[in-house]
């Protein structure tokens, strides 16, 4: 058991069930997350407007709006913050229709918590091995993009990005790595419970947050017989 931290990653538990989201908020609190909880799909959108969250487990059948509608929702504005659906629905069509708009697994009901845990932690990936961030600039600069490595923060003409987490802790290790290819074992270490699905999702979701607002390619993924690297184009990096 371990307490949460400023920086621990954010979980934001949606559930019409009271008793499910108490109890899942405190499993998610005892193993080090910070976790949040919504009863239903409008409040967990009121959430999402106000913080920046990590991951959101959700459960499909809420009244109202369900789990699958709020996914697509989310989608459509462009929010790719990682979804993991609880489900009691048997049926195969449905956990695909899930996954086909969005979501990024799904665990059935009932479930053992080791099991939650486990997916939760495929989906985030292992904590990044950060450079030393007082040996890095204060600032690195890209087209009109300022990402200051110390407080975490990405901004745009003077407006701030939101980031998670994890994409704080990927800008810090691709900006101090400029022009150099980034081998997926300093992404994801021995954890061989962290796919390379999982790691291609979080660089994809980066990826379009910032290319989408820079208009220009930042990120390389590179292919080879035996493994799979990342470049960040350093030509686009002027660092101050």
């Amino acid at each position: 058991m371990s307490e949460p931290t400023e920086t621990s990653p954010h979980i934001l538990v949606v559930d019409d069930d009271r008793r499910i989201r108490s109890l899942l908020q405190k499993f998610l609190s005892d193993q080090g997350y910070r976790a949040s909880s919504a009863a239903s799909s409008n409040e967990a959108r009121r959430k999402l407007s106000l913080e920046i969250f990590d991951l959101i487990v959700l459960d499909v059948m809420m009244p109202g709006e369900t789990g699958l509608e709020l996914t697509s929702v989310l989608r459509k504005e462009a929010n790719y913050v990682p979804i993991l659906m609880l489900t009691a629905l048997a049926e195969v069509d449905n956990r695909i229709e899930g996954l086909r708009i969005g979501a990024d697994d799904y665990l059935p009901k009932p479930f053992e918590p080791t099991e939650l845990l486990l997916r939760i932690r495929n989906i985030l990936g292992r904590q990044v091995s950060e450079p030393n961030i007082m040996e890095m600039p204060e600032e690195i600069t890209f087209g009109d993009c300022v990402f200051k490595p110390e407080r975490g923060e990405l901004l745009k003409n003077g407006e701030r990005i939101p980031l998670t987490t994890r994409e704080i802790e990927l800008m810090r290790c691709f900006a101090s790595k400029g022009g150099r290819i980034i081998r997926r074992e300093e992404l994801t270490g021995d954890d061989e419970n962290i796919s390379e699905r999982a790691i291609d999702v979080q660089i994809n979701r980066l990826r379009r947050k910032i290319e989408d607002i820079l208009n220009q390619h930042l990120f390389t993924i590179t292919y080879s017989s035996k493994d799979k690297s990342i470049l960040w184009s350093g030509q686009h990096l002027d660092l101050c």
